[in-house]
């Protein structure tokens, strides 16, 4: 915690966090950012780069990107996943470099892409790769429903399905328990599996799991109660959620709002508050922090945690988002990229602390020369 002379916190921002049983140093949150970047789901080289950059930020949790559940769940070919000995081992050498130089809590961001998998990468044009094209597998989902019109029609999930989807969540936390990974998020936003059960738009079904609010919610409640159930009771499960899908008559706050409560019964540590990606018919109005909103009407009514995201790049808008109220901690995603300093910058602007490591500790300015605390420490 960032402390002035008179040892009471000079910024919001900077002060510590609990989520559920879990502290963070401060309020900043890096956000799982997909790289497109391992082998069958296994990371790399990459990874190794890219993780231990981000843990050396400052920031007070590190959420490793959307990792699949299982191989038909990824994203891309290239995506990230945790449902192969292989992929386990992998993580677990990226994880161990890292740890031995950072003190951030990792958290990891469980998913399953639905009928958005099988997509090439950004930087290919992220268009779907149908089944029989090189890369290519045919999609899972709730409905019969493709994502876009000229995609191919994705498979609705029987109840085989659904067991073997929840089983896979289930295994992938058991392996990021092994790891000693510090948290989970589920991944129930951005047009993904489990958004894809709760929003009207997606979901078609007839059963018990489609039709009214609370049979939408019932799949993905089975599936965060299961993962609960499965992850040390020590460690903190959350739920990144789209709050809106901008679409009339699709998801909305209000829905999210009662999704939240169930989460909180059900154990819920957190709610990580974004929107949008069920449908490209989707209409989003940009500008700072523009989902703020979101997160703040989840904490005024439902008294969880929230941590809000989306173009929060200013260390004097993320300081007020928390002073005000409005959220617990803030989430970076492309602004800590573009700066993986961001919070070094940010707590020399707030007149706050920063953890760094001692090998960087000549770099600091001058006029911030009591900006760093000492982050050494052993590999956990």
């Amino acid at each position: 915690m960032s402390t002035s002379d008179s040892d009471s916190p000079r910024s919001h921002l900077f002060e510590p966090l609990q989520l559920g049983p879990l502290r963070i140093d401060n309020r900043i949150v890096i956000a799982p950012m997909c790289q497109y970047s391992s082998t069958e789901g296994t990371p790399g080289d990459w990874h190794l780069i890219h993780l231990g950059h981000l843990a050396l930020s400052g920031a007070g949790l590190l959420i490793i990107e959307a990792t699949a559940v299982e191989a038909d769940g990824r994203i891309s070919p290239g995506d990230l996943g945790l449902y192969s000995d292989a992929n386990e081992e992998g993580l677990a050498k990226v994880l161990h470099a890292v740890r031995a130089h950072s003190p951030i809590k990792i958290a990891i961001q469980l998913g399953h892409a639905g009928r958005k998998a099988s997509s090439r990468a950004p930087w290919e044009g992220g268009k779907q790769i149908r089944p029989g094209e090189p890369g290519g597998w045919k999609a899972w989902a709730p409905s019969a429903v493709p994502h876009a019109p000229g995609e191919d029609t994705p498979i609705a999930l029987d109840a085989a399905g659904l067991a073997r989807v929840r089983d896979a969540f289930v295994a992938a936390a058991r392996r990021a328990a092994r790891l000693g990974i510090d948290g989970i998020e589920l991944h129930a936003a951005h047009g993904y599996l489990l958004h894809q059960f709760l929003s009207p738009i997606a979901n078609h079904r007839d059963d018990e799991y489609g039709g009214s609010l609370e049979n939408r919610l019932r799949f993905p409640l089975e599936v965060f109660e299961a993962v609960r159930e499965e992850f040390p009771a020590d460690r903190p499960v959350w739920v990144r959620v789209s709050a809106s899908d901008w679409v009339p008559g699709g998801w909305d706050l209000d829905s999210t709002v009662a999704f939240s409560r169930a989460l909180q019964e059900r154990g819920c540590a957190a709610i990580h508050v974004s929107s949008g990606g069920v449908s490209p018919q989707q209409a989003i109005t940009l500008g700072a922090g523009y989902q703020v909103p979101f997160a703040e009407r989840i904490k005024a009514e439902v008294g969880l945690p929230t941590i809000a995201v989306g173009l929060i790049t200013e260390p004097a808008h993320a300081e007020a988002i928390i002073a005000n109220g409005q959220a617990d901690a803030v989430s970076l995603a492309r602004a800590i990229l573009y700066d993986p300093r961001w919070p070094w910058h940010a707590a020399a602007e707030l007149g706050a602390r920063v953890k760094a490591p001692h090998q960087y500790w000549r770099s600091q300015p001058r006029e911030f020369k009591d900006l760093f605390e000492n982050a050494a420490f052993g590999a956990r």
